[in-house]
């Protein structure tokens, strides 16, 4: 909004420059307001309750941010606009003059003179870095050998981007969680290090009422746990079981066992013996209500394996005929993400790209540009999902929900450029392009430069999930913003023609002119 200000024209009335403002801004604001807003909504779906949480709050916070932005920030700079018609200064509100007194510093002419503009033009006076988009850098980028090279690295990108996704890796490592300095975190590092034949041992829950003291029933479930053994993620001699025990306790002191009062009498005396067996078992009166068995995975050194053993152990256990069999352990919380991470990332990549496909069409009075847009968000998920392989990023729910925010932030370069290329009034397409860079280069590199530096200092955090969302975030803004100020204006006039509409304007100036 204050780009498309500062193009108006200076001595025109406040309403009139506020028009010019809210016809040339609205429209990129409000296409990246509703597919932000549409994307969170549709978050809310997620498959993980935290970014539940988090998309319904930042759907209503971009609601709010919206209606400020077109209501109060447009109120203040409408106040802002009767300041400047009465040449006030800018901290003081006091009148000021026009041009700079005779015997005055440079620095009196920064501070305390003002209404200076382009007189040609009649607006301000386009900041420097915006003459050079419009002298040097649009000029050049439409030059054939150039569109060429850029297409070339395009595909380059896009190739080492698929690279890296067929190379991302899933996991997530608990000393990731804590700083880098803390005991936690190196016991983790050191487990995982020596330790890692060694997975979780895991709890095989019997979760309905048994009876155990039916020997051919019992059997059948003692054949349930053999068939965990028999995995290749399991050992087969790191096993504990309440059960064999109190069978072997039974041989050993010539009871019967397979009598329903002699299982239940005897239950308690070997107990006592073995106290810590008495936390496996439920009991209530005569009635075993649960019960569990432990056994031990191995050979887990990778989110990959922990995903598939997870998968293993409960094919395992649905198996079981003879009964209702769960698995648990507490790490398990983590290994679930692995299964919906990669499908929960797809499912939000497409929402995204198909909610701006339509709002872009709807808003964007061009279907060529609807269209690049739509792909320049896939272009740069690919982008930032492969260079997060590359820079050693796991996906796994921290990442996913950190990428899910920052991808939204991919609209505003590609939808800004684009709008400002189908509204320019230029009938060239490349004339199109360096008239859309003039106007909105510097907002978009300046924009993009300012988030990654006010997000920097996660950097150097001590933890790895504050230094993770500076990489995405990073990747995502950095991706955009090439894509914004390179890719997008490149590929614009390979795909757009003048129509008939813009030759007859053209050739008519011509005519005039003449």
């Amino acid at each position: 909004m204050v780009s498309d200000w500062q193009h108006t024209h200076v001595n025109d009335p406040v309403p009139k420059r506020m028009a010019h403002t809210y016809k040339e801004a609205i429209m990129p604001i409000t296409i990246t307001a509703v597919t932000d807003v549409l994307k969170f909504f549709i978050g809310v779906k997620s498959y993980f309750p935290s970014m539940q949480a988090f998309c319904l709050y930042t759907s209503t916070s971009i609601i709010f941010c919206y209606i400020y932005t077109i209501t109060f920030f447009g109120a203040f700079l409408a106040l802002n606009g009767r300041r400047e018609g009465s040449n006030r200064h800018w901290l003081t509100c006091k009148r000021i003059p026009s041009d700079r007194p005779k015997n005055r510093s440079e620095l009196y002419s920064i501070c305390c003179v003002g209404g200076d503009f382009d007189k040609s033009t009649g607006a301000e006076k386009m900041q420097p870095v915006s003459y050079i988009f419009k002298d040097y850098y649009g000029p050049f980028l439409i030059k054939p050998w150039v569109k060429g090279m850029v297409i070339i690295f395009f595909v380059a990108y896009l190739a080492v981007s698929i690279y890296g996704c067929l190379h991302v890796q899933q996991g997530f490592e608990l000393h990731d969680l804590a700083a880098d300095d803390s005991p936690v975190n190196t016991f983790n590092r050191k487990d995982r290090h020596y330790f890692y034949d060694y997975g979780p041992s895991v709890m095989v829950i019997i979760s309905e009422p048994f009876p155990y003291w039916d020997e051919t029933k019992r059997h059948e479930l003692q054949a349930c746990i053999e068939d965990f053994k028999g995995l290749h993620i399991v050992d087969k001699d790191i096993f504990s079981s309440w059960l064999d025990s109190y069978l072997l306790y039974g041989q050993a002191n010539n009871l019967t066992l397979n009598d329903k009062d002699a299982f239940l009498k005897n239950l308690p005396h070997f107990f006592e013996l073995f106290p810590f067996y008495q936390q496996d078992v439920n009991i209530t009166g005569d009635v075993i209500h649960t019960s569990r068995v432990f056994v031990q995975m191995v050979d887990i050194d990778s989110g990959s394996m922990e995903l598939y053993a997870l998968k293993a152990l409960r094919s395992t256990s649905a198996d079981c005929r003879a009964a209702s069999l769960l698995v648990y352990n507490q790490k398990f919380i983590f290994f679930d993400q692995y299964d919906v991470v990669v499908s929960s990332t797809i499912k939000n990549v497409g929402v995204i790209a198909g909610v701006m496909f339509i709002v872009s069409l709807l808003l964007i009075p061009n279907p060529v540009c609807s269209f690049l847009v739509t792909c320049s968000i896939g272009s740069v998920t690919v982008g930032v999902i492969g260079f997060m392989a590359l820079w050693d990023i796991s996906l796994d729910s921290i990442s996913t929900i950190i990428f899910t925010v920052c991808i939204g932030f991919t609209v505003d370069f590609s939808a800004h450029v684009s709008y400002a290329f189908v509204s320019s009034k230029k009938t060239d397409p490349n004339a199109k392009a360096v008239d859309a860079l003039t106007h909105l280069g510097f907002p978009v590199l300046q924009g993009g430069l300012s988030t990654i530096f006010g997000v920097s200092v996660l950097s150097v955090s001590k933890f790895n999930t504050f230094r993770t969302f500076f990489k995405i975030f990073f990747l995502v803004v950095f991706i955009g913003m090439v894509h914004g100020l390179v890719f997008i204006p490149v590929i614009l006039t390979i795909f757009t023609r003048r129509s008939e509409k813009d030759k007859s304007k053209e050739n008519t100036m011509k005519v005039t002119k003449l």
